[in-house]
């Protein structure tokens, strides 16, 4: 099995795919990203894969195509080179802001002889509803029909394949340069068939697509450009068009320790990253995307009851139930079980997300002065909550499932929302609730320098009363909570350099053991030096994790502290969306000291 550093990214701001530098589609999920796969052999030998490659020996080079989510293979043989080039097709005439709004869910495969002569082997293996369902493959006047369960696959190509079973193959040769071009269209059961695409002008037409986007999201300048371009491009193949949502990533099961039961799906929207996501859209993207995130958080999200705990996070299209369950027929990547499908920590009470939807609205508050009366309400509702909520405990960031406690970022992010409601008051038309949001803003914080603070650890602790480090604190001067200068800040960042981190890279927490190393902790890290204007030192750290990214610039969420490999699910909004935001910090502080 593949490393999961040795996949490239696909996207049509639907879905997404994984190619692997030796030429196998080992992961689809059409038509959107948490629908079940098509190919899963990534999870397990069961779930199918497509594979383009050459015979015989041969050595790889990859790029992404500039300005585009399509990505290019070269494999180097003893006769020649062989180009491959993989795109999950945008809908035609697509441009700009409108990207992925009809994507048609066909994955695009173009090889070609570029140097020498080409012996090139295909191999098809569907299996739908990640390997549970072994298909029918038969011939038909449109190309190879592949059905099952409840998905419809229709492969075209200008090459002839065989019908092996469950299986297509198929060999020819290339001479120097001829190309062959493959489309797999993937539909529903339900829904009626339709004139498959010509793959070699869909894929021209996704080049032109992406590039258009690229074209009108050049606003940064800042350090780090092109990591952040490339981060912006990620988040947008991240982006479920049709609603604005941002997935999390764009697997799921891929484990936090290899060989560990920690693997879990990340295919949703979230609010807990909002603030930050919406924060790197601004910067490396526009305020278009900006807007439409903070809408559909907004919309997702509805009228808070009194009794219910406000939803943490929801499905591409805004479902809450989010129902876990366990698929035992794959041995998960690496022998990692069990691997999980739908995410249960939709349950759980998390206080920190109140504060996320509203540091969302303060950061986009000029943009929201003709604010719905519904958002409006449902921002004075969640400030409210805080009001009533903030002394009780909860799961928190990191969404432990070993029972509930006082965290520390919980009780920020509460703070931040009563911090944001306040300023916002007039826009809300609420001035009335001031005094009571004040007074409420002013015992969380009392609680949080008091108890929050340890004196044997000199620092701030994860948990009211805990000695135990939580990387998760470092957010408390990006917030605005506490200068970054602030002594006790100071000897925070301290310990948790001394106690988490190795060689630049963060663990969570205090005795994390063999646990990976949090990408999105690093960056924040890097903030925080950068604020207190360590400047060297952040960009020291900047350099050591975002030099551990894939050949592509593609960031898992987490890094192996003893292999240096990338683990966990991939490729991870929030680590791209960490490296935006750092990289931004940086240039930020460095403007001000030129300034000065």
């Amino acid at each position: 099995m593949a490393e999961i550093s040795d996949y490239a990214f696909l996207g049509d701001c639907q879905g997404a795919a994984l190619v692997s530098s030796d030429g196998s589609v080992d992961w689809w999920c059409p038509p959107r990203f948490d629908a079940p796969s098509v190919f899963a052999r990534l999870l397990g030998s069961a779930g199918g894969h497509w594979t383009i490659r050459p015979r015989g020996e041969y050595t790889t080079s990859r790029r992404y195509l500039d300005g585009t989510m399509v990505v290019q293979t070269e494999f180097h043989t003893q006769d020649g080179v062989l180009r491959l080039t993989d795109a999950l097709s945008l809908g035609v005439g697509e441009r700009g802001h409108g990207i992925g709004l009809a994507s048609p869910h066909v994955l695009l495969r173009r090889v070609e002889a570029v140097v020498g002569t080409a012996q090139v082997t295909v191999e098809v293996a569907a299996r739908p509803e990640y390997g549970l369902v072994s298909p029918t493959v038969a011939g038909a006047t449109t190309g190879i029909e592949i059905s099952g369960g409840a998905d419809r696959l229709t492969l075209t190509g200008d090459r002839d394949l065989t019908i092996d079973g469950s299986l297509v193959t198929g060999e020819f040769t290339l001479a120097e340069g001829d190309s062959a071009v493959f489309a797999l269209h993937h539909r529903r059961a339900a829904d009626p068939p339709t004139v498959p695409l010509d793959g070699r002008a869909a894929l021209r037409d996704t080049i032109a697509a992406w590039q258009s986007w690229d074209c009108i999201h050049q606003g940064y300048q800042g350090p780090y450009r092109e990591q952040v371009r490339r981060s912006a491009l990620v988040l947008q193949a991240l982006t479920y068009q049709p609603t604005g949502a941002v997935i999390a990533a764009a697997t799921t099961s891929l484990p936090e320790e290899v060989g560990g039961e920690a693997n879990w799906d990340y295919r949703f929207g979230w609010l807990r990253d909002g603030a930050f996501t919406l924060k790197a859209l601004w910067v490396a993207a526009c305020p278009d995307e900006a807007h439409r995130f903070f809408d559909w958080m907004a919309e997702s999200v509805g009228s808070v009851d009194a009794e219910d705990h406000v939803p943490i996070m929801f499905g591409a299209a805004g479902e809450r139930d989010l129902t876990e369950h366990t698929l035992e027929h794959l041995e998960g990547y690496r022998d990692s079980r069990p691997v999980r499908i739908g995410n249960d920590a939709w349950r759980q009470k998390q206080l920190d997300v109140i504060g996320e939807v509203l540091e969302c609205a303060w950061v986009l508050r000029e943009q929201l002065t003709d604010l719905s009366p519904a958002a409006a309400g449902l921002l004075r509702s969640l400030a409210d909550r805080a009001v009533d909520t903030w002394q009780e405990p909860d799961a928190g960031i990191w969404e432990g499932r070993e029972g509930q406690r006082h965290y520390l970022t919980s009780k920020v992010m509460c703070w931040l929302a009563l911090d944001r409601a306040v300023k916002l008051a007039q826009l809300l038309d609420a001035e009335a609730k001031v005094p009571q949001w004040s007074e409420a803003m002013t015992q969380v914080r009392a609680a949080i320098l008091t108890e929050g603070w340890s004196t044997s650890s000199k620092a701030f602790t994860g948990a009211f009363g805990s000695d135990h480090l939580d990387a998760g604190v470092l957010v408390m001067p990006i917030l605005g909570f506490l200068p970054a200068d602030d002594e006790r800040v100071l000897a925070t960042v301290d310990a948790i350099e001394r106690d988490l981190v190795q060689a630049g890279l963060v663990q969570r927490w205090t005795r994390a053991g063999d646990e990976g190393a949090f990408i999105i902790c690093s960056y924040w890290l890097v903030q925080a030096l950068a604020l207190a204007g360590r400047i060297d030192q952040a960009r020291q750290v900047f350099d050591t994790v975002t030099a551990r990214a894939n050949d592509l610039g593609l960031l898992a969420e987490e890094i192996d502290r003893r292999e240096g490999s990338l683990i966990g699910n991939f490729p991870q909004a929030l680590s791209h969306i960490g490296l935006i935001n750092a990289a931004w910090t940086i240039g930020q502080v460095e403007a001000a000291a030129t300034r000065s």
